[in-house]
């Protein structure tokens, strides 16, 4: 059997649970807050994150280039290597038929170098500051492949 909310001469009641509970405009029960608040709370968490994480994807950060010998012709499966030089990981990549390369989303919080070695041979180190405020880096790089 349902109870119905009751009122009385000091103010009508709102059934919660199995108690009736007064509904006044001038003061919230405790009950009625607990349940504001328990819906409240994730869409205030998601507000707060959702802006932070646009920010984070907005930071990320591309280099990409095209490997060559000292005549500009392009040196296909050269190997490129980044380097985060706080953690001191490594990622590399093989170039292409033309040469090319692409590293993608990078931290903006971090320095890198760059370099690129194809038969022994080693390109001048390139580096990527986390003070430099570019999205997107383009590095050519040459090896000396004369012996």
């Amino acid at each position: 059997m349902r109870s119905k909310p009751s009122s009385s001469a000091s103010g009508s009641r709102i059934l919660v649970g199995m108690k009736l509970w007064p509904s006044s405009p001038r003061r919230a029960s405790l009950p009625v807050l607990l349940v504001a608040l328990s819906l409240a709370l994730p869409l205030l968490a998601a507000s707060v994150l959702a802006p932070q994480s646009a920010q984070a994807q907005a930071a990320q950060r591309t280099v990409q280039g095209k490997v060559s010998d000292k005549s500009d012709a392009p040196l296909k499966n050269a190997i490129v290597y980044l380097k985060d030089t706080r953690t001191l990981t490594v990622k590399s990549s093989i170039t292409q038929e033309d040469g090319a390369y692409r590293f993608g989303q990078l931290s903006a919080n971090t320095d890198y170098e760059l370099w690129a070695e194809l038969n022994g041979r080693k390109s001048a180190v390139k580096t990527i500051s986390s003070f430099d405020s570019k999205s997107s880096f383009i590095f050519n790089l040459k090896i000396d492949t004369s012996k």
